[in-house]
């Protein structure tokens, strides 16, 4: 199960790809504060798809490249459910992502603990 954060860095890939090609990729930065909420998923100040562009997406990166823990827990599939419109084509491809990306997280804290 070692390969387990490879599996995670494909899909936050996918997960990037999906927000360009469906044009939900921003140009622009949000401005700091914007970035900085305290409020889970920054709801208070971001779109959904920008919190996965400027605060999930990175903080994932990071992680990843430098071998840090990666979280215990996932539940961005939930959010993502009520924030996206079920019924728009585009992002059913990015739920199926990130439930894919908290079924990881899932599995790899299952390995931890043994």
């Amino acid at each position: 199960m070692h390969d387990i954060p490879n599996r995670i860095a494909d899909v936050l890939l996918e997960v990037e790809a999906s927000l360009r090609t469906h044009g939900k990729w921003d140009d622009c930065k949000p401005k700091a504060n914007d970035l900085k909420s305290s409020i889970p998923f920054c709801m208070d100040t971001l779109k959904f798809e920008q919190w996965l562009q400027w605060i999930f997406l990175p903080t994932m990166k990071d992680t990843i490249e430098h071998f840090k823990p990666l979280p215990l827990q996932s539940a961005i599939f939930e959010y993502a459910e009520e924030c996206l419109h079920k019924n728009d084509p585009s992002t059913g491809q990015l739920l199926r992502q990130l439930k894919r990306f908290d079924d990881l997280i899932s599995i790899q804290a299952g390995v931890e603990k043994h």
